[in-house]
């Protein structure tokens, strides 16, 4: 009997460890250890900063779920890995021993980049986490009573810039239901080179269309912005040309600002160079497993993926939820392979279908690749996005409660639109 310890059971993990578990069958022991004891679903924090949504709406304990699929679930911190002996050391003192590592503990959000950034301790809020949210709905309730400039964006380094936009469209619908809006300025800071770059050279006509949503919504923009630090009620950036000299400096006075911050590897795997590009996230091969230990096995925002291209300011490139499930699934394959002793072969198609709700309507988007050069681009918006996004945060809930990863009607649906999540190959 092998044992497959899958660290970490957000979006990735906890969807892969029920893949894992279907495809190596129950011979096999699958254990998951998340720091929490309760499944966040992330891409709804948006809506629980201002308020849409509340804790229970987005969150549920993870142990009945995974212990109704024969899935092991300890709940405790990791705080050292062995990759030499195969063992995990929990904060508690104990030891857990593995044959197979997946390791899909998402990002640590590396706020002591930038001076004063961060909500705790710091002058700007975060959607990147659920207690995060929540404290950003105070900071809004905050706002509406007492209204003044408002700064949304990412800062150097950044790869998720979906959630940002989300954010700053939200807040302005939100505002405008708090007949508050006329009265904050809104101003849009980005370390993306254009608006739509999204960290991925602009996908389709994402940079027209949400310039155009920008300006409809009266909303200015900062693009190739540096933030350099932030003080109580200030931010501090640096605006710079293309060829990434000094164009401007600005100081931003605000009320209210949420700033996504870089992304780093945890603590835990970035201490273990061997397995690691130097930010800390986990070097893969093709088949998402790591050279130097190829019983380890990575997927989500923690691998280590190149930036799209060079940019003035630092961007990263974002790793959207069906790009985090395709490797998922290349794993549960590539599992399976190695236990009946055959070559792993399986490799994820790494595409991504993104909805960003925006209020009152959104936009969607479609890349395949999501790195390019692509085979399918496309770009869309309307108000069936944001009714698609209410649904999309129903219909993913439910999977992770019943355990079906990639039920046949998704499957097909997808398959029709020639989304796949592993190559043919």
């Amino acid at each position: 009997m092998a044992r497959v310890i899958v660290l970490g059971a957000g979006t990735g993990g906890m969807a892969g460890a029920y893949e894992i578990r279907e495809a190596i069958g129950s011979q096999h022991q699958v254990t998951v250890i998340n720091e929490r004891e309760d499944f966040q679903f992330v891409p709804s924090n948006p809506w629980i900063a201002v308020g849409w949504r509340e804790r229970p709406d987005t969150s549920f304990p993870i142990r009945p779920y995974l212990e109704k699929k024969n899935i092991e679930f300890i709940p405790a911190a990791v705080t050292a890995i062995d990759p030499k002996q195969n063992s995990l050391t929990l904060a508690d003192g104990r030891v857990e021993n593995y044959d197979y590592l997946v390791i899909a503990t998402g990002p640590k959000l590396n706020f002591a980049a930038i001076e004063g950034a961060g909500p705790h301790g710091g002058h700007t809020q975060s959607i990147c986490a659920l207690d995060h949210a929540e404290t950003c709905f105070e900071d809004v309730k905050a706002l509406a009573e007492e209204p003044g400039p408002v700064i949304v964006g990412a800062m150097p380094g950044a790869s998720c810039f979906g959630p940002a936009y989300e954010y700053a469209f939200i807040l302005d619908k939100e505002l405008r239901n708090r007949k508050k809006r006329d009265k904050v300025p809104m101003t849009y800071v980005t370390s993306e080179p254009y608006i739509g770059h999204l960290g991925l050279g602009g996908v389709g006509d994402s940079k027209s269309m949400l310039e155009s949503e920008l300006r409809n919504r009266h909303i200015q923009w900062i693009t190739n912005a540096q933030v350099t630090k932030v003080e109580a009620g200030m931010m501090f950036v640096d605006e710079l040309n293309d060829d990434g000299s000094l164009k401007k400096q600005h100081e931003l006075p605000f009320k209210h600002s949420m700033m996504l911050p870089s992304f780093a590897g945890v603590d835990p795997v970035a201490a273990v160079k061997e397995i690691c590009n130097p930010k800390g996230f986990v070097i893969i091969d093709e088949h998402q497993r790591n050279p130097t230990y190829p019983n380890i096995y990575s997927a989500g925002v923690c691998v280590a993926i190149p930036p799209v291209e060079v940019t003035p300011v630092p961007t990263g490139t974002p790793k959207t939820g069906y790009m985090i499930e395709s490797m998922m699934t290349a794993i549960a394959h590539n599992l399976k392979s190695d236990l009946a002793g055959e070559l792993a072969t399986a490799k994820g198609t790494w595409s991504a279908i993104c909805l960003a709700d925006m209020g009152d309507t959104g936009a969607a988007f479609v890349a395949i690749p999501q790195i390019p050069p692509r085979n399918v681009t496309w770009f869309k918006k309307g108000k069936w996005v944001h009714v698609a996004k209410i649904a999309f945060e129903k219909y993913f809930i439910y999977k992770m409660k019943t355990g079906s990863c990639e039920p046949i009607y998704e499957k097909y649906t997808l398959k029709a639109l020639g989304i796949n999540r592993l190559k043919d190959e």
